[in-house]
């Protein structure tokens, strides 16, 4: 969520949602951001891993690391879609078994 409001502009939006299943539940985090390039999206989930047209914002890059890290030990996953220029989905998916 902090990544979502810290590359959205002002006026943009940050929207959460839950979605309950049957075997699981869904948290996605929508922003209308910067979004991530193509070429970026395998790499977002790295240790310290930032990408060039984000220098001038503050932060490390273990952020989305660690949440990853967090998820898998809780049994789920995490994944972003994202689009540049139009922001970014990250969904976070937990088992409910």
């Amino acid at each position: 969520m902090d990544n979502a409001v810290k590359y959205t502009e002002r006026g943009g939006t940050v929207t959460i949602t839950a979605t309950d299943y049957e075997m699981f539940a869904c948290v996605n985090v929508r922003d209308t951001g910067r979004g991530i390039c193509e070429e970026d999206l395998t790499k977002v989930f790295g240790r310290f891993r930032r990408a060039a047209e984000s220098a001038d914002l503050p932060g490390v890059g273990i952020g989305l690391y660690l949440a990853r890290e967090i998820v898998t030990a809780c049994g789920g996953y995490i994944k972003v879609a994202s689009e540049v220029g139009k922001g970014s989905v990250f969904s976070v998916f937990l088992s409910k078994v």
